[in-house]
């Protein structure tokens, strides 16, 4: 029997993109199951994250006109993360394998046909990785691989290149289910599931229609949400360079001790800079220390990860998720 394969498509104000990549979305799926390699039950998921355009009009006009497409909407926007959890978690129990992926179309859509080959191969996790960065603007290219690379100096398991473009089986989508975890970083908490994994390249595109809701500023907020969700390294990083600079703070001071009775003059400027020096480390240190605490503030208040508001189907259980 061939597997029910659900694409989940996270998607915010993307009346622009969607009417142009729903249509190759539905045109891959169908391709597949012509081959035979997945079931016609199968179905493209669209998440609206509280769009304020037409977004969720189009999903429900979509749902009407072909029974493969079928959508969920959030009663607000709560972020990229939260969504794609939130389709994931709605396809568990319904699909023997899950693809995720963003509706602008920048991803290569037919990658997934690989995908699926490595799935019904044994692979139970199928990352999408970028072949190249070529189509980058040199600073884009820069910080996107800084940022991979800064994830995994903190300790952070990545795949580098992968961004949120993978198939999951069901048996891992059960497990990753047991992960409670509020501040979510999902391309960093899939490989700690485990089971057998493989790769796919793909060239990735410009984006089709409409314009990015990831600037750098969103960028540089995941990967801090990234680290301090699962690696203490940083506040290791604090504690011994707070040890390094008071070693080094304590030679100054027997230096300028030393240079004040051998002159006869106090030496003001090296105690303020010692002083300086010291308080910085210390805001460095807190601040850090502040940013796991908030961390842990907001994981015990236990909040809902989603909130379903809508549906195109009576289909799903309690949307207080």
């Amino acid at each position: 029997m061939n597997p029910v394969l659900y694409i989940v498509i996270p998607c915010y104000n993307e009346e622009q993109v969607l009417p142009i990549t729903s249509g190759m979305f539905l045109d891959t799926l169908k391709d597949m199951v012509s081959a035979g390699k997945i079931s016609p039950d199968s179905r493209i998921m669209f998440v609206d994250d509280g769009s304020r355009d037409d977004t969720w009009k189009i999903i429900s006009d979509l749902a009407r006109a072909d029974k493969h497409f079928i959508g969920i909407r959030q009663s607000r926007n709560r972020g990229h993360q939260s969504s794609l959890l939130a389709g994931l978690m709605e396809s568990l129990g319904k699909a023997d394998a899950v693809v995720s992926v963003d509706c602008d179309g920048q991803d290569d859509i037919t990658a997934m046909k690989r995908m699926v080959d490595c799935y019904l191969d044994g692979a139970e996790v199928v990352y999408g990785v970028r072949s190249s960065r070529k189509k980058d603007s040199f600073f884009k290219r820069f910080t996107a691989e800084s940022f991979y690379r800064f994830l995994a100096l903190m300790g952070v398991e990545v795949v580098f290149n992968h961004a949120d473009y993978r198939l999951v089986s069901s048996r891992v989508l059960k497990e990753f289910a047991r992960f409670g975890e509020v501040n979510l970083f999902l391309r960093g908490m899939f490989p700690l599931v485990g089971f057998k994994s493989t790769t796919v390249e793909y060239e990735r595109s410009e984006r089709m229609a409409g314009k990015s809701h990831y600037p750098l500023r969103k960028m540089l907020g995941l990967a801090s949400d990234g680290v301090t969700s699962l690696s203490v390294k940083p506040l290791r990083i604090a504690a011994w360079f707070g040890f390094v600079i008071s070693f080094l703070s304590l030679i100054g001071v027997i230096w300028s001790v030393i240079a004040t009775l051998a002159s006869g003059h106090s030496n003001n400027a090296s105690v303020i800079s010692t002083v300086c020096l010291m308080g910085g480390v210390e805001l460095i240190a807190v601040g850090v220390l502040g940013e796991y605490v908030g961390k842990i503030y907001s994981e015990v208040k236990r909040r809902p990860r989603y909130i379903i508001s809508e549906r195109t189907t009576d289909e799903g259980g309690d949307p207080r998720e």
